[in-house]
Formats: C-alpha cells, sequence, structure tokens
C-alpha cells in the first residue's frame, strides 16, 4: 500500500474514530457548535526544486494567493480544505499549486488567540510536473479573534512532503483574513 494511501486511510480513521465524541448534548440555550468560517491568505514559499530534475532549495522564493475553509463539527473535530497558487518571483519560470483537505485541531484558546495543527492530504503541481503528484502537509498556526465574525490568521507554516521523483519538501508560510459565516 503507498505511503499516500495509508495516510489518507488513517487521516480517515482518525476522524470516524472522533465521530462519536460529537453525541453530547448541547444545551438549547447556545445554540448549534457547528461552525463554517471561509478565509484568504497571502503565502510566499520555498518550493524545494531548482531546475535539473533534483531536490534543492530554489534560491528565491515564491509568493502567492490562497483560500481555505474550514468546518468546526466540534471542539475537537474540524475539517480545512485549501487552496493555493505561488505564481509570483518565478526562479526559471517555476511555480506551485496544492489543493488539500483534512483535520484542523485547535489546541487551546487564551483569549483571543487560538493555537492550532493540522493535517492535511492532496494533490500538488507545478510548471516542473506533467499532471499532479499527491501530497501531504503538516502544519499549525495562530488564528486572533477580531470580533464574532473576523479572525485574522495571523501566522500558518505548512510542511509538505509531495510524492514525485525525487521527492520534495517544500514549506510555507501564510497570514490572512477569515470570515464566519455560522
Amino acid at each position: 500500500m503507498r505511503q499516500t494511501t495509508r495516510f489518507a486511510l488513517f487521516l480517515a480513521l482518525l476522524a470516524a474514530a472522533l465521530l462519536p465524541a460529537c453525541a453530547q448534548v448541547v444545551p438549547s440555550a447556545t445554540g448549534s457548535r457547528a461552525k463554517l468560517v471561509v478565509g484568504a491568505f497571502a503565502s510566499a514559499g520555498q518550493p524545494d526544486y531548482a531546475g535539473g530534475n533534483t531536490a534543492s532549495p530554489s534560491p528565491s522564493y515564491l509568493y502567492g494567493m490562497g483560500g481555505f475553509v474550514d468546518y468546526r463539527l466540534s471542539r475537537w473535530v474540524q475539517l480545512e480544505a485549501e487552496g493555493r497558487m505561488l505564481n509570483w518571483n518565478q526562479y526559471l519560470n517555476i511555480n506551485e499549486s496544492s489543493y488539500s483537505i483534512g483535520l484542523r485541531e485547535p489546541i487551546r484558546t487564551f483569549g483571543r488567540i487560538t493555537p492550532y495543527g493540522k493535517a492535511l492530504a492532496g494533490i500538488g503541481g507545478g510548471s516542473f510536473l506533467t499532471g499532479h503528484a499527491g501530497m501531504y502537509t503538516l502544519g499549525g498556526g495562530v488564528d486572533y479573534r477580531l470580533n464574532k465574525r473576523f479572525n485574522v490568521r495571523a501566522f500558518d507554516f505548512e510542511y509538505q512532503q509531495w510524492k514525485v521523483t525525487p521527492t520534495l519538501h517544500p514549506y510555507v508560510a501564510s497570514v490572512g483574513l477569515s470570515y464566519r459565516i455560522f
């Protein structure tokens, strides 16, 4: 079984194991605990490819934009989907894009600040590939609550592993803004 398939299966089993935890009764005065948040961010990333068919750090960072959707089922069960395109500041016409989905776990809330960790799986592509490659992402960051509806994604860091030959390990840092729909 390929490592990407095993990782996706692990995430699915983890999500299934946590589903009974959302069977707790929510007091009617507080309403539903489900939340849907959408946001956008700006990113800077090291593509880990500088041409020549070898994995090596690029001499310049790529910049770009992306978006994300967070769906909170309960305090400990949250899903995140994100897409990112790094197209600016290209070196040798190298660019990257990634689309992934997985679990996002808040660690603890300190007033208006909430640090979190995440594990995502998806696909990535770039001008140096023919088609797309499987990938997984481990990362985390900090959200800062401005008010009931708006959050600032003060910092988000991701370490990715792309399933190509040679294996690439790009990393990306982002900042952004999100809006809570419900």
